[in-house]
């Protein structure tokens, strides 16, 4: 029998080495693409206070001038010194102080108060009491005006007479409390952990202390966003001083300025520079609260 040869068995053959991949170019830009909308945005926004800034410094000429004038010849510092001593400023000035600071801390105080209150204590109406507190939220100021306007002045007729009509006291009443400082502070104070609490309380802390030495230092940035809505709102509150102030010794900034303002004939360079001392405190509040109210938002959305 012969033997069969076996035949090495054929190499396999050898494929070609694959194509290395193309290389994509893409143009990255150096920053986000939403600044290219944001920027553009961001510069509208701006033109009515650099228009505020730039008239500040005109003369009534130049301020008056068609087409208008973008740069002056001379700018005008002037303009600052004669706003000031134009009208009693400084007294203005003083009032907004005094309403802002005593609305503020009474918004601090009473709304992390009852804050605290709907976020952890269980009371009987504790919802109902909520939702028709945030029913007022919905409920336009010119609505409530006049019963607010009747209910100030019977205060000041049959309580104290220092927060009656056309007293600078009229402006702190109402504002005392909000609805949303209230609802803002109860749902801050849900995310922080109630573990810490109970801690507190199994050593006897009472519910004041714990608020005030576990609740309260967690939640400042809650509290910086709030003092600082708080205190723009009340700064710039023009309606309703306008309502109950008639004399001059008891206006805030907003009615001051209209002192600038004639029948026939405006000062377009001394309402402008009033306009530009008066913002400048809301601009260092909002520039010292910017990152609070990130904070704030932030802290917020990790519950749930």
């Amino acid at each position: 029998m012969t033997a069969v040869q076996s035949r090495p068995a054929a190499a396999p053959a050898r494929q070609p080495d694959p194509a290395p991949p193309r290389r994509r170019w893409r143009w990255r830009l150096p920053f986000s693409p939403w600044h290219l909308v944001l920027i553009p945005l961001t510069f509208l926004l701006l033109v009515p206070l650099l228009w505020m800034l730039v008239t500040s410094l005109e003369t009534e000429g130049e301020a008056n001038r068609f087409p208008p004038v973008l740069v002056p010849e001379r700018p005008r510092f002037e303009n600052y010194a004669e706003a000031w001593s134009a009208a009693p400023f400084g007294h203005f000035f003083a009032n907004s102080v005094m309403v802002t600071a005593v609305v503020l801390v009474s918004n601090l105080v009473v709304c992390s108060l009852a804050g605290y209150a709907f976020a952890r204590i269980r009371f009987l109406g504790r919802g109902a009491l909520f939702v028709t507190l945030m029913a007022t939220l919905m409920v336009p100021f010119q609505v409530t005006m006049i019963p607010v306007f009747l209910i100030v002045k019977w205060f000041g007729d049959n309580v104290w007479a220092g927060l009656g009509i056309d007293h600078i006291g009229a402006l702190m009443l109402p504002n005392l409390a909000t609805a949303f400082g209230i609802f803002f502070l109860r749902q801050f104070f849900q995310t922080v952990p109630v573990e810490l609490e109970e801690a507190a309380r199994v050593d006897g802390t009472s519910r004041l202390g714990v608020l005030f030495k576990i609740v309260l230092p967690l939640s400042l940035p809650a509290l910086s966003t709030l003092a600082a809505l708080t205190v723009l709102t009340s700064w710039n509150d023009f309606l309703w001083p306008l309502i109950v102030i008639t004399s001059q010794d008891q206006m805030t900034i907003p009615l001051g300025l209209s002192y600038f303002q004639g029948a026939h004939r405006v000062k377009w360079p001394l309402l402008m520079a009033a306009n530009v001392m008066s913002l400048l405190p809301m601009l260092l509040v909002f520039v010292g609260a910017q990152r609070y109210f990130v904070q704030s938002v932030a802290s917020t959305g990790l519950k749930g």
